[in-house]
């Protein structure tokens, strides 16, 4: 597999069991030897097929090969992913993250709230690995560590005037300092949902896209924090981005930047990732909005109230 070549998600069907069976002896039995020993590596396409009845699996491809793949449970809001399974020398392309973010919008459509993992004591690179992507020790057990990582509040918006309450709603969980990169497609909503911000954080306005003056500074009619609202689609690096000064006015405001995926992270050790999704029907006005906080501002931070109406 080259850097180039698409890893595909699917999920797993009963027929997949024994093709599963193979890539999890084979990523288990290529890791040191443990006592006691992986329990995958005594797996049957019978316990294959009893995970699969149970709970969804998830498959990677490329280019139509299996290179990964993982079992997931699901106990009130908790999703439990186990048997997380990448062929030796598949290993460093990516296959592993993205399954799991496959299979946490599978949960999270299940009403998971949180994925946990265990990671065996006896690998700390890989529980570096899993912390590197955002997962925290939870608790200890005998065999190890059990990882957990929030998944994404998903609140559904059909309207513009849903999408501007969902920014109202939104505006009461920031505060100055905080920093919120939205994503999405060209008229996803990004800038409706600022303007919700905006009226619910009480600044002046009006809040329209900066595309041509690539930031605009809103600021708050009575003692709360300022809105400063980032257009980065036309910027092409991180140091274009930092060219606008945004530092100087960091602390004091909420920097909402638009298009700013990849760009706008270095912003802060904390950021608030907001992900706007269109429908696949055309004549479907609905967008899924996935709100995610990374960082130490966000931990313990319930996004998951923005769900309610």
């Amino acid at each position: 597999m080259t850097d180039s070549e698409q890893v595909d998600l699917r999920l797993a069907e009963a027929d997949d069991a024994p093709a599963m069976l193979e890539v999890i002896h084979q990523a288990f039995g290529a890791r040191p030897a443990v006592d006691p020993p992986a329990a995958a590596l005594s797996d049957t396409v019978d316990d294959v097929l009893t995970r699969l009845a149970a709970a969804p699996g998830v498959i990677a491809e490329v280019d139509g090969r299996m290179v990964g793949c993982l079992h997931t449970s699901l106990d009130g809001e908790v999703g439990g992913l186990h048997r997380v399974s990448v062929l030796p020398g598949q290993r460093t392309h990516g296959v592993a993250s993205t399954m799991v973010r496959g299979a946490g919008e599978v949960l999270l459509e299940l009403g998971a709230k949180r994925l946990e993992l265990l990671c065996r004591k006896e690998f700390p690179q890989t529980c570096q690995w899993w912390q590197s992507h955002g997962f925290r020790v939870l608790r200890e057990t005998p065999l190890g560590q059990i990882l957990g990582i929030d998944l994404p509040a998903r609140v559904e918006a059909a309207t513009g005037e849903q999408m501007q309450e969902l920014g109202r709603r939104l505006a009461g969980l920031l505060r100055a300092g905080d920093v919120v990169v939205a994503s999405g497609d060209l008229g996803a909503g990004k800038t409706t949902l600022t303007q919700g911000i905006g009226a619910g954080l009480d600044v002046d306005g009006p809040v329209i896209s900066p595309t041509f003056v690539l930031s605009r500074v809103h600021h708050n009619r009575g003692a709360g924090p300022d809105l400063v609202h980032v257009d980065a689609y036309r910027l092409g690096s991180e140091a274009e981005l930092f060219d606008l000064d945004l530092d100087l006015t960091l602390p004091d405001a909420v920097t909402l930047v638009e298009w700013g995926a990849g760009l706008a992270e270095g912003l802060s050790d904390s950021v608030l990732q907001i992900d706007i999704r269109r429908s696949l029907d055309p004549d479907d006005e609905t967008r899924v909005v996935y709100f995610f906080g990374t960082g130490e501002r966000w931990q313990g931070v319930d996004l998951h109230q923005l769900e309610k109406e």
